[in-house]
């Protein structure tokens, strides 16, 4: 009889270290993040005080917040270099900024009927849904080398457009006492019309056109 060998242990999984997995570009992602939320309590400021200043630097957060999601790629691109959670990150600081803050600054701004509040949330609900379509299609629309060809369904980051607009309006004075264009009482429920562009870039994200990526 040959004697028994011991049995030769399995190898150790190395844990995961997040940290040590980040590249350049994911502290961008980061930055990203961090202007969304940043945007959101500083409308939130800017409702218990009153104080202009907080509702121009939640809006202006977000142009900030565009210019970190624009270099993030442009850096994994130039440096060859992606982490296992850089496109998570990607899609949870591109809803924070361009889905969760632009829903709050329409609310802070004055948004806040109850068909206001729908609408609000419907956007929001779009633009997860957006990411959610676009990192579960990301491979059917890449071409050969891996780039993808087109979105389908608008962006979410073109929501700093309405951001843009509220800015403008702000200045104008066109935001304090009644919201621009007034307000439609419905059955004992309110609806700003101005709350109509986010219903329509919602929709805008989840659908099927089709937009070139640059």
């Amino acid at each position: 009889m040959t004697p028994s060998s011991d049995p030769v242990p399995a190898p150790r999984k190395k844990p995961f270290s997040m940290i040590r997995s980040f590249v350049a570009a994911d502290f961008l992602t980061l930055g990203n993040g961090f202007c969304g939320g940043g945007s959101v309590l500083a409308a939130m400021q800017y409702l218990v005080t009153g104080e202009s200043r907080w509702l121009v630097l939640a809006m202006a957060l977000l142009p900030a917040a565009l210019v970190f999601d624009f270099a993030d790629g442009r850096v994994a691109r130039w440096r060859r270099r992606s982490s296992a959670l850089g496109a998570d990150l990607d899609s949870l600081a591109d809803v924070i900024s361009f889905g969760l803050a632009p829903a709050a600054l329409g609310f802070a701004v004055g948004l806040r009927g109850v068909f206001d509040v729908v609408i609000l949330l419907y956007f929001v609900a779009c633009g997860i849904s957006r990411l959610a379509r676009f990192n579960a299609t990301a491979d059917a629309l890449s071409d050969e080398s891996g780039k993808v060809k087109y979105f389908e369904g608008t962006p979410i980051p073109t929501s700093v457009l309405i951001v843009v607009l509220l800015a403008v309006l702000h200045f104008r004075g066109l935001l304090q006492g009644e919201v621009w264009l007034g307000a439609w009482h419905l059955g004992g429920a309110v609806l700003h019309p101005l709350t109509i562009l986010y219903a329509l870039s919602g929709s805008a994200m989840i659908s099927t056109i089709h937009v070139p990526k640059i």
